[in-house]
């Protein structure tokens, strides 16, 4: 069973709601899917035991010993990557025109490292994660990459979570593909409910069953309302409404996830909404 944790935008507190429900199950497998911005390991101590660097796409290089400084390669780069005769990493495509009109064979395409990543073991499963090399871009291959390598260690089938991309682009659609069940979290604001809106039609257009969290829902009781009323029309259940609690601020600076704090009024709600989700997803 692979549940996947999504959200319109950043900082609806997808993470820490993900990391609570990975601690309310005894033995589960995390995927941080969020490469851009990855901080579900940072809530955990843990030990690398895989290490494999990623490679996507690819970069020209240019063999100064036969380059004979025609400029035809600068003449031709449309993204300007190429000045006196050197190569700007950040700027090359790796489209590969230069190499065509180069009349020495200087130049070449080399595979580029993108990024690296990790099986970290815990004491209750592994964390599946990456880290990304300075201006790559996360994409739909990485995150393939990663969830292929969490289920080579879930020997046992234990319950795959997935810390998703927000947003509906290339990052989503590889962390929701193949999941069984996706649960959104949104915030109550005009902005959370347009973006739940994409999400969700995303969900539909992969048809993998859908559930709701408003997360801060007391904040703005009328909005919570509004996307009660949104989420009816697309016979989405909604699993829970987490209320703003000031100790969900001291779980993120102490990175303890929140299911430590046992007088908190949101870890008593995600547990409630766990309880929904085993019951309305079969887990």
């Amino acid at each position: 069973m692979e549940l996947v944790v999504l959200s319109g935008k950043g900082g609806t507190g997808k993470t820490t709601i993900a990391t609570a429900l990975c601690e309310l199950n005894e033995k589960v497998v995390r995927v941080d899917c969020d490469v851009d911005a990855p901080n579900l390991y940072l809530y955990y101590n843990g030990e690398d035991v895989e290490k494999k660097d990623f490679f996507k796409g690819k970069k020209a290089t240019i063999d100064k010993s036969s380059c004979v400084e025609c400029s035809k390669c600068e003449d031709i780069c449309r993204f300007d990557a190429i000045k006196n005769f050197n190569i700007d990493k950040f700027l090359c495509e790796g489209c590969g025109a230069c190499t065509h009109v180069c009349d020495y064979n200087s130049i070449e395409l080399e595979d580029e490292k993108t990024a690296q990543t990790f099986i970290t073991k815990l004491d209750n499963g592994i964390i599946s994660r990456a880290k990304m090399e300075i201006g790559s871009d996360g994409s739909g291959l990485l995150i393939s990459d990663i969830r292929k390598n969490a289920k080579k260690f879930n020997e046992n089938n234990d319950l795959v979570i997935i810390d998703g991309s927000p947003g509906i682009g290339c990052a989503v659609i590889s962390s929701i593909t193949g999941a069984d069940l996706a649960l959104i979290v949104t915030e109550p604001t005009k902005s959370g409910l347009e973006d739940l809106k994409r999400v969700v039609s995303l969900c539909e257009h992969f048809g993998i069953l859908t559930m709701v969290c408003i997360n801060k829902y007391d904040i703005n009781e009328d909005m919570s309302f509004n996307i009660q009323e949104f989420i009816k029309t697309k016979n989405i259940q909604l699993v829970g409404e987490i209320p703003y609690d000031e100790t969900i601020v001291k779980s993120i600076n102490e990175l303890k996830p929140i299911t430590l704090y046992k007088d908190s009024i949101a870890n008593e709600a995600i547990q409630t909404m766990w309880s929904n989700i085993k019951k309305l997803g079969g887990i």
